[in-house]
């Protein structure tokens, strides 16, 4: 491999790309900004689809990993009306195809497949320069730089290297979402949990929703979705986790009292999540030497497929550049022209649309209807 890869960023694109790089005997390093792997909580449950996510598993010759990993029962799905009906169930009997994972223990998954040293951790970009055939520089906090033959932005929203190929930026969806946890829900909860069911519950409605789960330990994460503008939340002081909760639950007044409990009952203090995205057709004329994957190169609302588009841009990057370790920009043309328009259609898809919680669609018949057309 004449072109050493330098990965910003260990989420799970960023890592899978490592995974499959190794796979192939190629050799990459990981920057992270984080100090440790356990550094801050990674999220919650992940439904990994077998057309995409599980793809990008199976690249990395990782699916008996994966299939240790996965959460019995947690693809069990119902849709709730605001006044608590049960418009829609289903079980999970186990053939499903998208099984649910914990974020944390699918990303520890692929850094236990790595060698050791592959990540290096508490290295926080600060800035990248170009320094002219296809080499980058890479400046991190402590003062230190690397100069990266082939460079890979998996940064996330925010990316320090999306400046090298592109002037955009993330802009404010119109949706925020406030995150709770309910911990022991069946004994301590039994409203909320019997209102939830066994896997995931969503309880849509235009501008406001709920949507939980049900994770390992028998807790419930629990995400409250609001359509207003910044200004809004700012009036909020979630510093003050009693009054922020009381403000919240004040937008479901009238919803009923076992959706409502998810807010009021919570075991946490409020977070508050607002969503950005980049344009939908967001893209890039080939930069020698330097490419995005994941959040970095197409942010878009949460819509069930982040994560996975992310797995699948790493793996297909990695299998690119295994197939043409002499000639990396063809294998960056490569990826970036399948990746440019799959994301794009993704973004602007009927899904998508579905989880716009600002949109007229956002009901539980609409989402309902969805499922029955998909033939779920």
């Amino acid at each position: 491999m004449h072109t050493p890869v330098t990965v910003i960023g260990a989420g799970l694109g960023g890592l899978t790309l490592a995974r499959v790089l190794h796979v192939h005997g190629i050799p990459a390093t990981v920057y992270e900004a984080d100090p440790s792997p356990s550094a801050r909580t990674q999220g919650g449950m992940l439904d990994i689809h077998d057309y995409n996510g599980q793809l990008a598993v199976e690249a990395a010759g990782l699916m008996d990993e994966f299939h240790a990993i996965v959460l019995e029962g947690r693809q069990a799905m119902r849709v709730l009306d605001r006044d608590g009906t049960v418009l829609f169930e289903e079980a999970d009997d186990g053939t499903g195809g998208r099984p649910e994972v914990m974020r944390g223990e699918l990303r520890q998954m692929l850094i236990d497949s790595l060698p050791a040293g592959t990540v290096r951790w508490g290295h926080k970009v600060t800035g990248t320069r170009a320094l002219g055939e296809g080499r980058h520089e890479v400046a991190f906090a402590d003062g230190t730089t690397v100069t990266a033959g082939l460079l890979v932005g998996a940064d996330g929203a925010w990316s320090r290297v999306r400046p090298l190929l592109s002037a955009a930026t993330p802009e404010y969806s119109g949706t925020s979402v406030v995150e709770t946890y309910l911990y022991d829900a069946d004994t301590r909860h039994p409203a909320a949990a019997k209102a939830v069911g066994g896997g995931s519950m969503i309880a849509p409605s235009p501008g406001r929703q709920f949507f939980a789960h049900r994770e390992s330990g028998d807790t419930l994460h629990i995400y409250v979705a609001l359509a207003e503008p910044l200004d809004w939340f700012a009036a909020i002081d979630f510093t003050d986790p009693e009054s922020a909760t009381a403000r919240i639950a004040a937008e479901f007044a009238d919803w009923a009292p076992e959706l409502t409990v998810l807010i009021t009952d919570t075991d946490t203090a409020p977070v508050l999540r607002p969503h950005y995205a980049l344009p939908t057709d967001h893209r890039w004329d080939r930069v020698p030497g330097v490419t995005l994957l994941g959040d970095a190169a197409h942010l878009a609302i949460p819509n069930g497929e982040g994560a996975n588009l992310a797995m699948l841009d790493g793996a297909e990057l990695g299998r690119a550049i295994a197939a043409r370790p002499d000639d990396i920009e063809a294998a960056l043309t490569e990826y970036e022209q399948v990746m440019f328009p799959r994301s794009a259609e993704i973004a602007a898809s009927e899904d998508a649309e579905i989880h716009r919680v600002d949109s007229e669609a956002n009901t539980a018949q609409g989402l309902i209807d969805m499922f029955f057309e998909k033939g779920q």
